[in-house]
Formats: C-alpha cells, structure tokens, sequence
C-alpha cells in the first residue's frame, strides 16, 4: 500500500504528497534525519527527526530522486545545505520544490 498525505484545500481540490518508498531508502532517510539533527543542536537549532524525514521523503518520492547514501555521507556542511534548503523551499501541498533550489545531492535528470 502506498503512503501518501492527501490534503484538502480552500477550493476543495486535493494532491497527494507520496511518502512510498522501499525500506532501504526509508532506513537511509532516518539515518540522514538523525544525523541532520545532531548537527542542528550542536548550533542550537531545534528541528525533529520526523520534520526532517518528512521533507526528505516527499522530496525523493515527489519528482526530486535524492542520492541518499551520498548524502549520507556528505560533510556537514553540504548535508545541511541540502536538509536547510529542502525544508526552505519544499511545498508541502504537493511535495515538490520551488524557487529553483536543487539540492546537491539530487540524481542527475536522465
């Protein structure tokens, strides 16, 4: 069964915002969220492991595939730069992301 979040706007149209995934990319997903959010309290950011895998895996499950064991195991700096600018830009209505950010760690098009 696919995991999806349907949400009802003002003028009743729905979307829905994918969260399916295989386990192994979720296992990866929670990896990279736990390790996002050690890194935000060391800089007295306070963001949860589930709003932090929530937007990764409406991003990679919603038009932006990420190479998650390359993020994974990304510096510090560009595993934040992609977590802070997916949070930033993500349109959580449809799961995508808008104002032309693209993460680094996003597949290349085919």
């Amino acid at each position: 069964m696919a995991k999806t979040l349907r949400k009802h706007t003002p003028q009743g149209i729905h979307c829905e915002v994918s969260f399916d995934c295989p386990e192994a990319e979720r296992k990866t997903i929670r990896a990279i969220a736990r390790r996002a959010r050690d890194l935000y309290l060391e800089h007295r950011v306070d963001r949860s492991v589930m709003d932090i895998d929530m937007d990764l895996a409406a991003t990679h499950c919603n038009g932006n595939p990420l190479r998650l064991d390359d993020l994974l195991k990304a510096d510090d700096f560009n595993l934040l730069h992609d977590v802070s600018g997916i949070a930033k830009h993500l349109n959580r209505e449809t799961g995508k992301l808008e104002g032309f950010f693209s993460p680094r760690f996003s597949q290349p098009e085919a």
